[in-house]
Protein backbone atom coordinates (compact mmCIF):
# COMPACT_ATOMS: atom_id res chain seq x y z
CA UNK A 1 0.00 0.00 0.00
CA UNK A 2 1.26 3.46 -0.89
CA UNK A 3 -0.32 6.69 0.28
CA UNK A 4 0.23 9.74 -1.87
CA UNK A 5 -0.21 13.32 -0.70
CA UNK A 6 -0.15 16.22 -3.14
CA UNK A 7 0.54 19.83 -2.30
CA UNK A 8 1.44 23.08 -4.00
CA UNK A 9 -1.74 23.95 -5.84
CA UNK A 10 -3.25 27.41 -5.81
CA UNK A 11 -4.37 30.41 -7.80
CA UNK A 12 -1.97 31.94 -10.31
CA UNK A 13 -2.21 34.36 -13.20
CA UNK A 14 -1.73 33.22 -16.78
CA UNK A 15 1.96 33.06 -17.62
CA UNK A 16 2.90 32.26 -14.04
CA UNK A 17 4.39 29.16 -12.45
CA UNK A 18 3.57 26.64 -9.76
CA UNK A 19 5.35 23.58 -8.43
CA UNK A 20 3.33 20.61 -7.25
CA UNK A 21 4.71 18.00 -4.90
CA UNK A 22 3.64 14.41 -4.30
CA UNK A 23 4.98 12.67 -1.22
CA UNK A 24 4.78 8.89 -1.05
CA UNK A 25 4.34 7.17 2.29
CA UNK A 26 7.09 4.70 1.54
CA UNK A 27 9.86 4.11 -0.89
CA UNK A 28 8.67 2.71 -4.19
CA UNK A 29 10.93 0.30 -5.99
CA UNK A 30 12.20 0.40 -9.54
CA UNK A 31 9.07 -1.22 -10.94
CA UNK A 32 7.01 1.88 -10.22
CA UNK A 33 6.11 4.80 -12.41
CA UNK A 34 4.83 7.99 -10.84
CA UNK A 35 2.48 10.20 -12.79
CA UNK A 36 0.41 13.34 -12.76
CA UNK A 37 -3.09 13.46 -14.18
CA UNK A 38 -5.61 16.26 -14.13
CA UNK A 39 -9.35 16.57 -14.22
CA UNK A 40 -10.88 19.80 -15.44
CA UNK A 41 -14.35 21.08 -16.24
CA UNK A 42 -14.87 18.35 -18.84
CA UNK A 43 -14.56 15.86 -15.98
CA UNK A 44 -12.22 13.63 -17.93
CA UNK A 45 -8.93 12.48 -16.42
CA UNK A 46 -6.14 13.73 -18.66
CA UNK A 47 -2.57 12.45 -18.66
CA UNK A 48 -0.06 15.17 -17.79
CA UNK A 49 3.31 13.51 -17.18
CA UNK A 50 4.97 10.39 -15.85
CA UNK A 51 8.41 9.41 -14.64
CA UNK A 52 9.83 5.94 -14.37
CA UNK A 53 11.37 5.36 -10.96
CA UNK A 54 14.05 3.23 -12.54
CA UNK A 55 16.17 5.39 -14.80
CA UNK A 56 13.96 8.44 -14.58
CA UNK A 57 12.63 8.44 -18.14
CA UNK A 58 9.87 11.00 -18.56
CA UNK A 59 6.83 11.33 -20.80
CA UNK A 60 4.45 14.24 -21.25
CA UNK A 61 1.01 14.94 -22.55
CA UNK A 62 0.94 16.97 -25.74
CA UNK A 63 -0.83 19.92 -24.11
CA UNK A 64 1.91 20.44 -21.51
CA UNK A 65 5.05 19.43 -23.39
CA UNK A 66 7.68 22.13 -23.18
CA UNK A 67 5.95 23.92 -20.28
CA UNK A 68 5.81 21.30 -17.51
CA UNK A 69 8.65 19.28 -16.04
CA UNK A 70 8.30 16.16 -13.90
CA UNK A 71 11.14 15.18 -11.59
CA UNK A 72 11.77 13.03 -8.55
CA UNK A 73 13.75 13.02 -5.32
CA UNK A 74 14.35 9.37 -4.55
CA UNK A 75 15.70 10.02 -1.07
CA UNK A 76 12.57 11.95 -0.13
CA UNK A 77 10.13 9.63 -1.94
CA UNK A 78 8.74 12.70 -3.64
CA UNK A 79 7.76 13.57 -7.19
CA UNK A 80 7.44 17.13 -8.44
CA UNK A 81 5.64 18.84 -11.28
CA UNK A 82 7.08 22.20 -12.25
CA UNK A 83 4.47 24.08 -14.24
CA UNK A 84 5.58 27.14 -16.20
CA UNK A 85 3.82 29.40 -18.68
CA UNK A 86 0.49 28.41 -17.21
CA UNK A 87 -2.66 28.94 -19.21
CA UNK A 88 -6.30 29.19 -18.12
CA UNK A 89 -6.93 25.82 -19.75
CA UNK A 90 -4.49 24.26 -17.26
CA UNK A 91 -7.09 24.89 -14.55
CA UNK A 92 -7.92 21.50 -13.04
CA UNK A 93 -7.68 19.22 -10.06
CA UNK A 94 -4.25 17.62 -10.29
CA UNK A 95 -3.72 14.08 -9.06
CA UNK A 96 -0.58 12.14 -8.32
CA UNK A 97 -0.64 8.43 -9.11
CA UNK A 98 1.64 5.42 -8.77
CA UNK A 99 1.63 2.20 -10.72
CA UNK A 100 3.91 -0.77 -11.04
CA UNK A 101 5.06 -2.90 -13.93
CA UNK A 102 3.58 -0.56 -16.51
CA UNK A 103 4.53 -1.09 -20.10
CA UNK A 104 5.22 1.88 -22.34
CA UNK A 105 1.84 1.77 -24.06
CA UNK A 106 -0.04 2.00 -20.76
CA UNK A 107 1.84 4.84 -19.10
CA UNK A 108 -0.73 7.41 -20.22
CA UNK A 109 -3.75 5.34 -19.16
CA UNK A 110 -5.04 6.40 -15.74
CA UNK A 111 -6.77 3.03 -15.28
CA UNK A 112 -3.35 1.34 -15.03
CA UNK A 113 -2.35 3.25 -11.91
CA UNK A 114 -3.15 1.64 -8.59
CA UNK A 115 -2.51 4.36 -6.02
CA UNK A 116 -3.88 7.89 -6.07
CA UNK A 117 -3.63 11.03 -4.01
CA UNK A 118 -6.57 13.23 -3.05
CA UNK A 119 -5.73 15.93 -5.60
CA UNK A 120 -4.65 19.54 -5.42
CA UNK A 121 -6.51 22.35 -7.19
CA UNK A 122 -4.74 24.56 -9.71
CA UNK A 123 -6.59 27.62 -10.96
CA UNK A 124 -5.12 29.87 -13.65
CA UNK A 125 -6.77 33.24 -14.14
CA UNK A 126 -6.66 35.12 -17.43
Amino acid sequence: QVQLVESGGGLVQAGGSLRLSCAASRRTDSRYAMAWFRQGSANEREFVATIAWNGGRTYYGDSVKGRFTISRDSAANTVYLQMDSLKPEDTALYFCAAGSNLILSSLRDWRRYLYWGQGTQVTVSS
